[in-house]
């Protein structure tokens, strides 16, 4: 959506009434094209931009935007109107300017949401066409889509729980009055509007006030009951004349019973609805003059309200939804995958029911796991960290008390800042939630240092200002990812834009909030998440994103503590290479902690140990013998890091050769030698860059010199199909300080010139050896927790039971049976299906229960966990050796949850 102007529009006089359809925000200060000034333009073009109002200007730049991407664009004639639309878009969303909504040309080109997202997005069939203002549109535009479709489907659903349907009509003018109210409270109460959960609260709060001042006679019986007894009677009779003096009853600000209700209903916790409806939800009622009112909302003034303010906004028009008009329309695949879960879980036989899980339901689940996890833990450190605390040298109690006091507040005036300016009160909750994980989560890491190390004393670590900051941080990226407040929808950049900067929360926002560098941050990803295994795998995932973002862009910024561990690693003469390339091949060893990490020497030498330091390992000796020099000790925290680098850039250029060179396999080593070789010595260049910029401008070069003709064209045209990838990096790149342009001239004036000898050697007949391929091991993240597949079987799984209070009954697997041993399961009949599953050489049960067809022989397949390849039937796991002929129940006694 074009970019928002909050004080560029026109006060409209009370007379003019203008509707989404025929009327613009600027329309005042847009003066109509001059018919004469584009005669050299099809009619057609300028009739249409003659109905969104748009400024000469505007029309002579889209107009030539089109002429630019004519001849590329295979389109019907009949879709040269809505590419004409599109272009239309991309002009206003560069030039900032105030012509149309986004409804509005939707409607004049007959597209839908995504239909029209995906049509823009086909313009950029160059490097200059979109713009990264453009996609950073796109990317807003299409998560508030989502976000809006699923509100908008779970609140026809509620609804029809809720209203009767009546002979008259009466019930859907009240559910299109809620509808539309909702809207322009969340317009006005939040400036994040694509949150989910915070937006689903206020929805509920809406319901509440409608519910309870509608006619009880639209009233299904639950909510009927619902509604407190002393409550006053709703009136739809206006009160504004009567006299002041004449006393009324008030109703309570807020209805418990039935807002309790409505959450029960819907999965949601009422403590944080209440908080919503306190602060966000009665502010805006004091703004419509209804706090105290006991009226009904009046259409005609709420419709009007939200009008005014979609206009300004220039966005879509969310009374579209209920209107069911095409541009909001859902995909069909999309509703296929929201219903995709089966009503039944198991058979017939057993009548466990799983709901749809529908993106407001997963996030209502994840959000009570996780507040359920924490509830047992205080706001305050327990009795065993506070042990752990004492027997430091120097008790570090007051300082962390303290810190968290200092960064409790700082989080949430920013997050009242990002989010909504009522919104502090949300803060607060994130970030009590994130106080309990953080001191759950240091607890089980001082656990296992002591179990690693035999010591207690952890004074060193405890005291380090940077390690808390970090373990703090990581817990509230948990917290917000989980109420999906943090998410990466545009490949981990910012969107971009004065406005949308103020709104966005996601990753590295955390960081910027607490003033901390992501090296620092990186050092505590991997122990936080062994140190909790109950974090699921969605959260583990994003953690595993978050280590990625860092490695390919955020720890190369200038002022990071990585390139001065890098220039005394390069300045220490004697000292280890940084990563050994002889290293590559071997597995990637998970043993470091994050007391490892943040102990690790910041500079070559000898380190010296105080007594109470804790942070000796097996792997470095306390002391030298005197005959002997000092060895200069290399940075655990910098070694670890390159190992992880490389394994990352080489998996990702992996992929692209796939993409790409896949007639040339024998290009993949020398391209991979010429990247490791500048990550390792040219390291310079990734300074305020990306990772992947350098992966294919190596690529470009060694098919340079090789005579093979690839454009870079074709390459970012690739490149843009991988996971996690932004057109940013290959259209931002920094060319000099404060200068960026595309990755053409990135590798022209500063790739090439600074590796254009060693490029050049790959061109002679002696050319650089090789450097040796890293092994690529599974995701240090796959814990017991992940679900493992049972050797020689291609559709059992199996994986622990994480949490107590997760059953078969709110699991939802996306196939047709999921068992949870230990509890209530059903026919004995069952077992001996899965023993045949797991048993019969042909596997022809699984296709039995599916009722499908006879399977085709399988292959033979190879079972692989932690590097081992296991072909005999049986599964290898932490030492362990399990042979899965047979179930029996009672030998077991975890709860392993199999997936079928």
């Amino acid at each position: 959506m074009p970019p928002k102007k909050r004080n560029s529009g026109a006060t409209q006089s009370k007379e003019m009434k203008p509707t989404a359809e025929n009327a613009s925000p600027e329309k005042k200060e847009s003066p109509e094209l001059s018919l004469k000034k584009h005669g050299d333009k099809d009619a057609e073009f300028v009739t249409l931009c003659k109905s969104l109002h748009v400024t000469d200007p505007v029309c002579d730049r889209a107009w030539t935007l089109w002429k630019t991407v004519q001849e590329s664009v295979d389109e019907a004639a009949d879709s040269q109107k809505k590419l004409w639309g599109a272009c239309l878009f991309v002009t206003v969303t560069d030039m900032d300017a105030t012509c149309f909504t986004l409804t509005q040309v939707l409607k004049a080109v007959c597209l839908n949401v995504k239909q029209f997202i995906d049509l823009v997005r086909k313009l950029d069939v160059n490097l200059d066409t979109i713009s990264t203002k453009v996609n950073s549109a796109l990317s807003r535009l299409d998560k508030k889509y989502d976000v809006m479709l699923a509100l908008y489907q779970r609140f026809e659903k509620t609804c029809k729980k809720i209203f009767n349907l009546t002979s008259d009509g009466k019930e859907r003018e009240t559910v299109r009055t809620c509808w539309t109210m909702f809207l322009l409270a969340k317009g006005r109460a939040l400036q994040m509007e694509d949150d989910l959960v915070i937006s689903f609260q206020l929805l509920l709060c809406t319901l509440e006030l409608i519910i309870k001042r509608c006619s009880p006679d639209l009233l299904q019986p639950l909510y009927k009951s619902a509604i407190s007894k002393i409550q006053s009677p709703p009136t739809r009779t206006s009160r504004r004349n009567q006299s002041k003096t004449k006393s009324r009853v008030v109703e309570p600000e807020v209805d418990v019973q039935l807002l309790e209700t409505l959450c029960k209903e819907n999965e949601c916790s009422a403590e944080e609805v209440k908080n919503v409806y306190q602060t966000s939800f009665m502010a805006f009622l004091e703004s419509m003059d209804l706090s105290r009112s006991p009226d009904f909302p009046q259409v005609n003034d709420v419709d009007q309200q939200y009008e005014e303010h979609y206009l300004k906004s220039r966005d879509i028009d969310g009374r579209m939804f209920f209107n069911g008009d095409e541009t909001v329309l859902a995909p069909k695949v999309k509703i296929s995958q929201v219903e995709r879960t089966p009503k039944k879980n198991l058979s017939d036989e057993d009548g466990v029911l799983v709901p749809p899980q529908t993106p407001i339901r997963a996030a209502m689940t994840s959000i009570q796991l996780l507040r359920g996890d924490l509830t047992s833990s205080g706001d305050q450190p327990s009795a065993n960290l506070v042990t752990y605390f004492k027997h430091c040298t120097v008790d570090p109690t007051q300082d962390v008390q303290k810190r968290l006091e200092t960064l409790g507040q700082v989080f949430s005036q920013r997050f009242g800042q990002a989010v909504g300016p009522r919104c502090v009160v949300y803060g607060r909750q994130r970030f009590t939630l994130g106080v309990r994980l953080y001191y759950r989560v240091m607890e089980e890491m001082l656990k296992s240092e002591e179990k690693r190390l035999s010591v207690q004393n952890f004074s060193k670590l405890l005291n380090d200002s940077t390690f808390h900051t970090s373990l703090l941080a990581c817990a509230l990226e948990v917290v917000m990812a989980t109420y999906g407040e943090s998410s990466f929808k545009n490949g981990g950049y910012s969107h971009g834009g004065a406005d949308s900067a103020e709104t966005d929360v996601c990753f590295p926002w955390i960081l910027n909030v607490f003033n901390l560098t992501a090296f620092d941050f990186y050092k505590v990803i991997e122990s936080f998440i062994k140190a909790d295994p109950t974090l699921s795998k969605e959260i583990v995932k994003h953690l595993e994103t978050c280590e990625n973002l860092i490695m390919e862009r955020l720890a190369w910024r200038t002022g990071s503590p990585l390139f001065e561990l890098l220039k005394q690693e390069h300045e220490s003469g004697g000292a280890e290479q940084v990563e050994t390339p002889a290293n590559f091949s071997q597995p990637l060893q998970h043993n470091h902690t994050a007391a490892d990490l943040y102990l690790s020497p910041m500079r070559p030498g000898l380190r010296v140990l105080p007594p109470e330091s804790s942070c000796q390992t097996s792997s470095q000796p306390a002391s030298q013998p005197t005959s002997q020099p000092p060895r200069p000790l290399k940075s655990n925290s910098l070694s670890l890091f390159y190992k992880k680098l490389y394994r990352l850039a080489y998996t990702r250029l992996k992929m692209l050769c796939s993409y790409l060179l896949s007639s040339h396999p024998e290009f993949e080593p020398i391209i991979w030698t010429l990247f490791q070789h500048t990550l390792q010595h040219e390291y310079e260049l990734m300074r305020d860059r990306h990772l992947d910029q350098l992966m294919m401008s190596a690529m470009y070069a060694i098919c340079k010199v090789k005579s093979v003709d690839l454009r870079f064209k074709t390459i970012v045209t690739a490149y843009k199909n991988m996971a996690n990838t932004s057109q940013e990096t290959f259209k931002h790149v920094l060319i000099t300080e404060g200068h960026y342009d595309s990755i053409i001239v990135f590798y022209n004036q500063v790739f090439m010139q600074k590796l254009k000898t060693n490029i050049l050697q790959y061109a002679s007949t002696r050319p650089p050896t090789l450097s040796p391929i890293p092994q690529i091991p599974c995701s240090p993240y796959k814990f017991p927790n992940s679900p493992l597949r049972v050797p020689g079987s291609n559709n059992v799984y199996i994986s622990p039971l994480k949490s107590a209070r997760m059953s078969p009954g709110i699991m939802t697997p996306r196939s047709k049976m999921l068992v949870s041993i230990g509890e209530s399961f059903g026919p004995s009949n069952r077992f001996q299906k899965i023993n045949q599953m797991v048993n019969s050489s042909d596997r022809s049960l699984k296709r039995t229960l599916d009722h499908g067809s006879t399977p085709k022989p399988l292959k033979r397949l190879r079972f692989d966990v932690d590097g081992q390849d296991e072909a005999d039937g049986r599964l290898v796991t932490n030492g362990a050796s399990y042979n899965w002929s047979l179930i029996d129940v009672k030998s077991l006694n975890s709860k392993p949850v199999c997936r079928f």
